[in-house]
Order: structure tokens, then sequence, then C-alpha cells
């Protein structure tokens, strides 16, 4: 095997929940969510609206927010200083350092610097007790290992990648096409990292634990030293893992994107019109049924919103592959495929729809498997894949 298709198999080939550690709390007693009312003051479902504040209604009898969003909004920015740190390689043509990122992947090390632009203070999340290694791929028990040392290994990849920032990439060549760095097979590893953390750790652990699993932990105790229950505290740290805004997707149209936001929220505004402005008021009126108890209308709004988060990666997969093939030049190419690998790589956390490593692991090889990748590409190949893909999930 050359060196170029065996850095490349790197990418492809390596292929109850209250024992997670942001979820792991003593309480006062066992689960018990087959009483048929809450410990919380009912909430009519009809006072919920598209502006109404996450953290409004959801009040202990004293009148205090029992919201905790640190555990999400904390894992968030990790991954936001994490992903700006990968643009350095082209915004400060900068020689990345691999060990920095791997401590900026299990937060060792005091890894985090600030950064005035995205509202990061590196000592908060320095000091913090998250990480993002921790939850990569939680569901998957035996392959969580095999998908955090793929991180790991994709950061050598990435360090080595930077240093050719100064050189032109062609066939067989690492270096700059347009704005884009990409290796010797034409992949843009900043892209397949990215891509495959948003399915890894954001989508696995909102979805398949937080918003699967998850939904079994108690609710009727408070967690000790806190003001809230388990489950509370699940579905609120499924809430800020997608968003740091109190109004998802708020004002968004078509056209506009109404609030900023990164990774998987952002992607569910791009690639999946149909239902985007459904995901927050999904998000309301499930805690809303927390408080009331009412566990088939939390399941249902739950089921909903991973359908959809589902569906948005595999959009995005097929959005991609149809822009390398609208692409005009290599640059917009190559750039398609990165983000298009890297989704086709997270495919395999869509629990929902059943697919496993075996399936996005065929499409990928289709795709790139050859000696020069990216190179090798044509439209037959990318057809394959989106019909493969589409199929799956009935798009």
């Amino acid at each position: 095997m050359s060196q170029r298709l065996r850095n490349f198999s790197i990418i492809i080939a390596i292929a109850g929940l209250l024992g997670i550690q942001s979820c792991k709390k003593d309480t006062e007693k066992t689960p018990n969510n087959n009483t048929s009312a809450g410990i919380r003051p009912a909430i009519d479902y009809s006072r919920l609206t598209p502006s109404t504040p996450y953290k409004s209604l959801f009040l202990n009898k004293e009148g205090d927010s029992i919201v905790d969003l640190t555990a999400g909004n904390t894992r968030y920015k990790m991954f936001q200083a994490l992903n700006y740190y990968l643009g350095a390689a082209i915004r400060d043509n900068k020689i990345l350092d691999s060990t920095l990122m791997r401590s900026q992947y299990d937060n060792s090390g005091s890894p985090f610097a600030d950064i005035t632009s995205l509202n990061i203070l590196g000592s908060d999340l320095n000091t913090s007790t998250f990480q993002l290694r921790n939850i990569t791929a939680f569901s998957k028990n035996n392959e969580a290992d095999i998908a955090r040392k793929r991180i790991d290994l994709l950061f050598g990849e990435m360090a080595l990648l930077s240093t050719h920032v100064y050189d032109t990439a062609a066939k067989g060549k690492a270096g700059k096409v347009g704005t884009y760095l990409a290796d010797a097979n034409g992949i843009e590893v900043a892209q397949i990292i990215q891509k495959s953390l948003i399915g890894s750790a954001q989508l696995d652990y909102i979805s398949n634990v937080l918003l699967g699993a998850g939904l079994d932990a108690n609710n009727q105790t408070i967690v000790k030293g806190k003001n809230y229950t388990q489950l509370e505290q699940n579905w609120d740290e499924a809430y800020g893992f997608l968003t740091l805004n109190p109004f998802f997707l708020l004002n968004s149209t078509d056209a506009t994107k109404g609030t900023s936001e990164s990774f998987l929220g952002s992607y569910i505004w791009e690639f999946n019109k149909a239902t985007y402005a459904k995901i927050y008021p999904a998000f309301l009126k499930g805690r809303a049924a927390i408080a009331n108890n009412d566990i088939p209308e939390m399941r249902s709004q739950a089921l909903f919103i991973r359908t959809e988060m589902e569906n948005t990666i595999a959009s995005a997969a097929i959005g991609y592959l149809n822009k390398w093939k609208s692409g005009t030049t290599d640059a917009a190419r190559i750039h398609a495929i990165g983000e298009g690998l890297g989704f086709i790589y997270s495919l395999r956390y869509c629990n929902i729809n059943g697919v496993d490593a075996q399936f996005s692991d065929a499409i990928l090889l289709g795709l790139v498997g050859s000696t020069d990748g990216y190179w090798d590409l044509t439209n037959t190949k990318i057809n394959t894949a989106i019909d493969a893909i589409t199929l799956k999930f009935k798009l």
C-alpha cells in the first residue's frame, strides 16, 4: 500500500446513561417515572411559542430557574476553540501542534486560550471538568475507543499537513488549493475532523445518549446539591450542546439564518429547510413535558428532534456530494468532498435510521479508497454514494 493510501486509511478504516461523566450524580432515591404527576407545577403547552425563552418557564417553587446549560455550552465552546485552532493553518499560516490538539480534545494541561471573536475565555474551559474525548461515540460501546483514537490520528495528519501551507496541492502532493489545505490524496483533513466530531461527539451524545438512553433517567428526585432532576439535566445538556442561543434559529427564514450557529445547529438550517423552524419548539415542548412528567410527550418530541438531526447529516452528505459535481475548480471540489466525506463518516451515528460503520465505510471506500483519492473521483462514484444514502434515509 502506498504511503498516501495508508495515510487516508486512517480517516476511513479506523473505524444506563447515569454512568456517563457529565450525568453521573448522586440522587436520593431510585428512579420512578411511572407516577402520574411530576414534582413541578404543571405547564400549559399552549403557553409555548417560538419566542418563549428556554429558561423562562422551568422554575422551582421559589421561582428560580432550574435550567443549567453549563455542561452542553462548555463542550460546545471547546469544539469552537478546537475548530478555531485547526483554522490557524490557513488563517495564520501556522504549523499546528498535534499534542495541543489532543490536549484540547481531552481538556488536559490547560490547552485553551482566550478567543475574543468567539467570546471564549480559555480559563473557563481549562478549569472545567468537561471534555470532548470522553463523550465521543459514547453510545457505541466497544467502538468508542476506535473512534477516539481515529481523531487522535487525524490530529497528527493535520499537524503534518500544516507544514505544507506554502506548497501547492496536486495529485500526490499536499498543499494549498485556493483557500484550503489538502493532503496528497486531495483530502481536506480539517473538514474530516470537524464533520467527524459533529457526528461522533455532537450528534451521538445529544441524540443517542442524552435524548436516547438519557430519557430513562430519574424525574422524581432532585440531584443532590442541585435544583434539577437528572432527566431535566439530560434534556438541558442536549439543548446546550446544540446551541449557545436562548432561542435556536429565532427569526430565521429559508434565506437568512436568524441566529449565529455553528456545527450541527448551522447545518440544520442549511440542509433541513422543511423542519428547522420546528426544532426549538420541540425542545421547548419536550422540556415542558418533563416538568409535567408527561413521558410519552417527551419521548415524542425527542424522537422528532433525533430524526431531523439524522436527516440533516444525510442531507448534508448528499448536498456536498452534489457540490462536488457542480464545482468548477479543484478548490471548490476538494472543499466539497472534504465536507461530504466527514458527513458520510458521521452517518454511522444515525441510530434511528439503523446506520452502522459498515454502511458509511463502504461508501467512503467507494469514493476515495483508490490510490489517489479525490483525484480519482468520477460522477459515477458520486452518484452511487448519493443513491445509497438517499435509499437508506428515504430522502
